[in-house]
């Protein structure tokens, strides 16, 4: 647990420039800077925020979107790269925990991503979506185990998912079995319309009382004039409305602060994290309330690689990354988390050979 348990975090809910990936960063950078003067020691943005969310593949046929696709693909953010750095910066000027959506390019393709830099400046994490939805499918390739990790940072441990990968209940418990003291997530928002609010205000609040976490989470926000120009046609302007839910969530499911669910604005809360172990103590999903002996998960945390070197892959079971030059500072922890699979678990052996 972090040194005090006393922290306080911010959730952003502000609009994107759809004009220039270089407009959204400068709007992170205020709002960091914004959130930081108020004390906040933790920023959580929106899914996908920079340099905005693919609005467009919701209300165009597929057809018709490649213009919009190529330019998401001009503007999209290199990880490392110039972008990641100055957010890095930023963060170590101001000494804050920093969770950011981007629209990550690799070479040919696009990746939901979310970065986690800690105080220091650090990139702690960065993961992407396991599995993209409906429209996002053309829009984004899909990720991996690799990312499904908690890691520490000057708040605490921090463990994100985007969207709907909270209706993915092995995804979350895999965070849960890390001991997650803070959940980082991240939504659109202004999109579907209110029941979307709704379903995230439900879904939130379920995962900090089933894995009895603070959950920190970032809806994103469409001024009516961004609404009219993605959609020209006056009928699906109601689809890019609703579904704000930006709130600040106790592990005992109750919101710490009242949620933004309208307008642009920064959420601020302070919160205790020895509320976890006042939760914990009568219920911890991991631990006493736990029956692995019965259930548990297996996790695949190997980076996924379309190439494998022969004498690598001989060496390690775990492939060499080929992806973003980001991933390469994991190689260490995948090693390691290599060694501990090695070691003799005979209940996995017994599950492992039942299914086969």
């Amino acid at each position: 647990m972090a040194e005090t348990t006393m922290v306080r975090v911010a959730a952003v809910q502000i609009a994107p420039d759809l004009d220039s990936g270089a407009g959204t960063l400068e709007r992170v950078l205020r709002a960091l800077d914004e959130a930081a003067a108020k004390g906040a020691r933790l920023v959580v943005f929106p899914e996908t925020f920079l340099p905005w969310y693919p609005y467009f593949s919701f209300v165009s046929a597929p057809v018709l979107t490649g213009a919009e696709h190529l330019r998401l693909y001009e503007h999209a953010v290199v990880v490392p790269g110039p972008v990641t750095e100055a957010v890095a910066a930023a963060a170590r000027r101001l000494g804050t925990v920093v969770v950011l959506g981007v629209n990550e390019r690799d070479h040919g393709s696009l990746y939901n991503a979310q970065l986690v830099f800690d105080a220091d400046g650090s990139l702690r994490l960065k993961r992407r979506k396991l599995t993209p939805t409906f429209h996002e499918r053309m829009i984004w390739g899909q990720g991996d185990g690799a990312g499904l990790r908690v890691v520490p940072t000057a708040v605490g441990r921090v463990g994100a998912l985007a969207c709907w990968e909270h209706y993915n209940p092995l995804a979350r418990y895999a965070l849960m079995a890390q001991h997650e003291e803070i959940h980082a997530a991240q939504f659109p928002g202004s999109l579907v319309g209110p029941i979307f609010a709704d379903q995230i205000e439900v879904t939130i609040r379920h995962h900090a009382l089933e894995a009895g976490c603070f959950v920190v989470n970032a809806t994103g926000w469409l001024t009516e004039e961004q609404i009219a120009r993605i959609a020209p046609q006056e009928a699906l302007r109601r689809a890019l409305t609703g579904g704000c839910m930006t709130a600040i969530v106790s592990p005992e499911g109750s919101h710490v602060v009242p949620p933004l669910t309208q307008g642009e604005g920064i959420l601020i809360a302070d919160i205790d994290l020895a509320v976890i172990t006042k939760r914990k103590r009568m219920m911890d999903s991991v631990g006493h309330y736990a029956r692995p002996e019965l259930m548990s998960l297996a996790l695949d945390n190997r980076p996924a690689a379309p190439m494998r070197a022969a004498a690598s892959f001989e060496a390690s079971p775990f492939p060499a990354s080929s992806g973003s030059r980001s991933d390469e500072g994991d190689q260490s922890a995948h090693r390691s988390q290599a060694a501990a699979d090695g070691d003799p678990d005979q209940r996995v052996a017994v599950l492992r050979s039942a299914a086969g």
